[in-house]
């Protein structure tokens, strides 16, 4: 009887073996198909799109990094700045403490982009931009030099780009008095500052650094009544020494008389004049001869 059981048992599981196989090979023929495999796609064709950190320096004086960078829409002259808010403004902080700065903003467009702006080519425009922006803050138009750059290497991600704005620093050559008052730094009041004077004017060209330096040689003195505010004229050597010398003397004392209109007792002031005797540039130009009308302040 158990031999009986047996044989069915084996018979059985034959059959569900048998169905089995059937059900899977025969119908739905899957007994031959490969395995499947999960794929990557490796296609080294398609560019990768990363953002280049964006970098802004002058020599040793200012430098700035941001891991972000200015963003530009393909064929497009608004810059989007929200990667590089904080440093923007820094550069415009960094421009205003340095009028004798010239910046050069470059501006980077494509062959393959459109410009429908105003402007020369798109680069320029982009340029633009960023020089509105840096004048919305206060600084001069005459600071900035605009310049634009084909540059086919850029790589777009579909339709932006990431970069595209160069800054470029230069020393503003001075032509004017208003030029040569901006050179001006001021770092002591035991160290020579120059007041210089627009032409055919008597008021000597106000600039925040010789407030600043006007404003801390007057706290001093009123706390040492042993120390003087010294005005030194100087003159190009246009007309006569004797002439010149009279006319150094006359510009300290005009400068003199400002200082004491604006709160400082005239008998800590004392003035002299060297004429043209003492220049800090050649006579043998105009420029020279500008950089040599000045009045030298300094603590003593």
């Amino acid at each position: 009887m158990s031999n009986n059981k047996t044989l069915w048992w084996i018979l059985l599981i034959g059959w569900m073996g048998g169905s089995t196989y059937w059900h899977v090979c025969k119908i739905k023929q899957l007994c031959d198909a490969p395995l499947s495999t999960s794929t990557v796609d490796t296609d080294t064709n398609t560019p990768t799109i990363s953002i280049t950190p964006l970098t802004i320096a002058d020599g040793t004086e200012f430098n700035l990094q941001s891991p972000g960078n200015f963003g530009f829409a393909k064929s497009g002259a608004d810059a989007n700045l929200s990667g590089v808010q904080a440093e923007i403004d820094s550069l415009a902080s960094f421009a205003a403490a340095n009028p004798g700065k010239i910046i050069t903003i470059t501006g980077l467009y494509t062959s393959e982009e459109t410009n429908s702006t105003t402007f020369p080519n798109l680069g320029v425009a982009r340029a633009a931009g960023i020089k509105k922006y840096l004048t919305g803050k206060g600084l001069p138009d005459s600071l900035f030099v605009l310049n634009g750059k084909l540059s086919d290497g850029i790589v777009f991600d579909p339709d932006s780009m990431s970069g595209g704005i160069d800054f470029t620093f230069a020393k503003r050559i001075a032509v004017t008095e208003t030029d040569l008052a901006n050179e001006q730094k001021y770092e002591s009041i035991f160290k020579p500052l120059d007041l210089y004077f627009p032409a055919a004017s008597a008021e000597y060209i106000k600039t925040a650094e010789n407030e600043k330096f006007l404003k801390e040689a007057k706290k001093f003195l009123s706390d040492n009544n042993d120390k003087k505010l010294l005005l030194t004229g100087h003159t190009d050597s246009d007309d006569s020494a004797e002439w010149n010398l009279k006319l150094s003397k006359k510009r300290a004392n005009i400068v003199k008389a400002k200082f004491v209109a604006l709160g400082m007792p005239a008998d800590r002031i004392i003035t002299n004049g060297k004429g043209e005797a003492e220049p800090k540039a050649s006579n043998d130009s105009p420029a020279g001869k500008r950089a040599n009308r000045r009045v030298t302040i300094i603590v003593q």
